[in-house]
């Protein structure tokens, strides 16, 4: 839908109720969604003053009720309900921010509802073109910011500490940038809404197949083949330790190649269990299964982090999650 058709439905050219909406939304429509909130915005920004007072507090708990508002749409049973569900969802998130308030001073989408327990996109983000909608909102996100949403929201690896470790930053900085990822989210989803957005569904199953592609060209001995096309010549290694080509070991690429060999070596297979795909950055998931004869030989799982070039790897950080207690 064009910018034209869009402001002739805010100004009421085409006069749409909150039922037309709230289908169109439902059938995934973003355009539809985003003119709907915009529509209720002022309300939804009174209740959050009403209950947290004017300041930074209240604009995120707006900010994070819009990102409820569109995974839950289709939960709306009664489409003339529109504005007093928004008005309801902003009231359950400021409740929750004051509730939550010493233990999470940054707000956390797990308050909110959404899922934490391996979560994946189709769980957090259902309907086609809503969807793609979302994954392109984030992609206007900067690369440090998105990487901390794609790990919280779409990865196992999602508490603050284990994305604060595979990230190199403290804890604190984490959480800032969480809060300005659900800032700036909430502000591009409203900003393109009407832009046509590209299927993110099919790239995630392009890249995860390209992640088993590679997992199985690691069995046939082919891995160092697969790193030559698809790395950089001069991208960067680190390791689960940390560990890093030392002078005089080779590349980054050798010595990734170096330490599947070594895995593989000693009966170590890894399976792939998770995809979460970016224009710059993408997440394995992946399973280690240990050797029959040595079954705690190495961690349950790994998560490969790729910052990418042109399609090509420029970056790899390997971490091992810890399980959750």
């Amino acid at each position: 839908m064009g910018g034209a058709a869009r402001a002739g439905r805010e100004i009421g050219v085409l006069t749409e109720s909150d039922v037309e909406l709230v289908l169109a939304a439902q059938s995934g429509d973003a355009a539809g969604l985003g003119v709907l909130l915009s529509r209720h915005m002022a309300g939804m920004q009174a209740v959050a003053l009403s209950l947290l007072g004017y300041g930074p507090d209240a604009e995120d708990a707006v900010q994070d009720a819009m990102l409820v508002a569109v995974r839950r749409i289709g939960d709306l049973r009664d489409p003339a309900a529109a504005g007093p569900w928004l008005r309801t969802v902003v009231r359950n998130v400021c409740r929750m921010r004051l509730r939550e308030s010493r233990a999470l001073p940054y707000g956390d989408m797990e308050a909110l509802g959404l899922p934490s327990a391996e979560p994946t996109q189709e769980e957090l983000l259902d309907g086609g073109s809503m969807r793609d909608w979302v994954w392109h909102a984030l992609g206007e996100l900067s690369e440090p910011i998105r990487l901390v949403a794609l790990l919280r929201y779409f990865s196992d690896v999602s508490s603050y500490d284990q994305i604060a470790e595979l990230c190199g930053v403290p804890v604190g900085t984490v959480r800032s940038r969480l809060n300005q990822a659900r800032a700036k989210l909430a502000d591009a989803l409203r900003a393109t809404a009407d832009l046509a957005h590209d299927d993110s569904a099919s790239f995630t199953r392009a890249r995860r197949q390209e992640a088993e592609e590679m997992m199985a060209a690691a069995q046939r001995g082919a891995f160092a083949d697969v790193v030559k096309e698809q790395w950089w010549p001069e991208a960067e290694f680190v390791g689960p330790n940390g560990e890093r080509p030392g002078p005089g070991g080779g590349s980054g690429r050798d010595f990734a190649v170096w330490a599947m060999d070594f895995d593989l070596s000693n009966g170590v297979r890894q399976r792939i269990s998770n995809v979460v795909a970016g224009r710059d950055l993408t997440i394995w998931e992946a399973e280690l299964i240990s050797p029959p004869d040595n079954p705690d030989h190495c961690p349950p799982g790994v998560v490969w982090l790729h910052g990418l070039r042109e399609g090509r790897v420029r970056r790899l950080r390997l971490f091992h999650p810890r399980p959750a207690l």
